[in-house]
């Protein structure tokens, strides 16, 4: 999934304007409340991530993720410029997924959002058609990928990387859902065997453009 609805409730203007302008450049519908109780007026419509600031105008946001949890286990992230360690803490004790503390780089928020996102809903994977990309015929359900005629020999992680890629095109996967999908929710290696199966795949099917995606995954694109 690429199109998240994320529900941004921030009684600073401007700097929930930026957060969204950065959320909707990755093709994700927001919708930004300034006010606590207007907010709480849309549970019953559940986005797919709330972003809740802990101080705000008509209910603050400890009663908002009270009743956000009551509703419905949607993931949030608090965001606040109080003190970080008690914040902390009554978040995650009332039910929050993630904090970060004010000021923050609305690319470490977005960055967060995704893994979190990526976490809560992993990617679907297309198991029955064969996919066609750039020349080459993935099928998923034979695990087989052939260049015209020709079989290309993949190892089973370097054909689950392809089959998980191809079936998400033009979507961004962080290292995590990646892992979680060839590897596995038991796996506790390191996340540069991600890296290494990208290289073997490039190098193996060199038309398919695997972007890396600096300090988050990959994704490939249609062409």
């Amino acid at each position: 999934m690429s199109e998240y609805r994320v529900y941004l409730v921030e009684d600073e203007e401007n700097l929930g304007e930026v957060i969204r302008a950065y959320m909707e450049k990755e093709g994700w519908q927001v919708t930004h409340f300034t006010d606590g109780k207007v907010a709480y007026d849309h549970i019953s419509e559940p986005p797919h991530l709330w972003i809740l600031d802990i101080m705000l105008p008509g209910m603050d946001g400890y009663q908002l993720l009270k009743a956000i949890k009551s509703e419905a286990d949607t993931p949030v992230i608090f965001i606040s410029a109080r003190d970080k360690d008690l914040d902390r803490v009554l978040g995650l004790e009332l039910g929050s997924d993630d904090y970060l503390a004010k000021p923050f780089l609305p690319e470490e928020l977005l960055i967060r959002a995704k893994k979190l996102l990526n976490r809560v809903y992993p990617p679907e994977v297309q198991e029955e058609d064969a996919i066609e990309l750039n020349g080459y015929v993935i099928d998923p359900k034979s695990r087989t990928v052939h260049d015209g005629e020709e079989l290309i020999e993949l190892t089973t992680k370097e054909m689950d990387l392809v089959i998980l890629l191809s079936s998400n095109l033009g979507n961004a996967l962080s290292r995590e859902a990646i892992i979680e999908y060839v590897w596995g929710s038991d796996y506790f290696g390191s996340e540069r065997a991600v890296d290494d199966v990208v290289r073997r795949v490039r190098k193996k099917l060199p038309r398919i453009h695997v972007e890396t995606l600096y300090g988050y995954g990959y994704r490939v694109l249609s062409s």
